[in-house]
């Protein structure tokens, strides 16, 4: 029970069609499981209801509850953390887990188009820096609070679209920033960098983008990580948030931490 009683936020806890369990809603359930209360947002309010009642299963589960919003609009991530404050009274953990590349049109140097680059943007960082801006507040009042991105590896290696790579990138010197800025009141700031993963959005986006089989797709990425040769799962990032979540990470801030199989190490070889 790492995060009892302890009030979570996470962002991006539904997920699209395709196999299997997004980095989201994997995140929710385990931080049900360790016993926290979970505001589970994202704009397909739908999807966040499958999520509640997955998790609701869960023994010893903290009580979760579904919210629509959309990140791309400032007033809807602060009526996401005015709701939630009302609601448990304070707020222990901000989880930021929504962004796309391809989805949204994300392309080459020479292929970029300033809408896709716009919407990209808005998604990946600018949501974050909406919801963290009116989150601060809420926590610095409290003392302590815990703040998570998911950045990716593909903010340090090669990738090939422009929009996605420089939203991750971003993410990490934000995230920096809040944590180094925060520190004095008892905030602690962390990203998460997921590797070749094996969820909805990662897998099945780009067998429809490419028109090629899911499985044709998975055994390319499987190849490329060096570890077992397998990608990772979306329990893996559950268990990387779980852990910076956690009063066992009570001295880390402002940390990178790669859930990558080895594929960091591999860079450049």
């Amino acid at each position: 029970m790492r995060l009892q009683n302890k009030i979570a936020i996470v962002v991006g806890a539904g997920q699209g069609s395709g196999t299997g369990m997004g980095n989201g809603r994997a995140t929710v359930i385990r931080f049900a499981q360790e016993g926290a209360r979970v505001l589970c947002v994202d704009r397909d309010l739908k999807s966040a209801e499958e999520t509640v009642a997955i998790a609701a299963k869960e023994t010893n589960a903290g009580e979760c509850a579904a919210f629509e919003a959309d990140v791309t609009r400032e007033a809807s991530m602060k009526a996401m953390i005015d709701h939630c404050k009302a609601k448990w009274g304070r707020i222990d953990v901000l989880h930021y887990n929504v962004g796309f590349s391809i989805a949204g049109g994300d392309a080459p140097p020479t292929e970029i188009t300033e809408d896709a680059f716009d919407r990209i943007l808005t998604v990946n960082l600018r949501g974050m820096v909406m919801a963290v801006k009116h989150a601060l507040p809420v926590m610095r009042e409290q003392k302590s609070g815990v703040i998570l991105g998911i950045s990716s590896l593909a903010a340090w290696e090669k990738y090939p679209y422009v929009a996605y790579k420089a939203s991750k990138a971003a993410m990490v010197t934000y995230c920096q920033q809040i944590a180094i800025q925060n520190a004095e009141h008892g905030i602690r700031c962390n990203v998460i960098l997921p590797g070749l993963m094996d969820t909805p959005m990662a897998v099945d986006t780009r067998a429809r983008h490419a028109n090629k089989p899911r499985a044709e797709i998975a055994a390319m990425r499987d190849a490329r990580v060096p570890l077992r040769r397998k990608m990772g799962t979306a329990w893996d990032v559950a268990n990387a948030a779980l852990f910076l979540a956690s009063d066992e990470a009570n001295f880390i801030t402002g940390v990178q931490l790669p859930v990558d199989g080895g594929s960091l190490v591999d860079i450049g070889h």
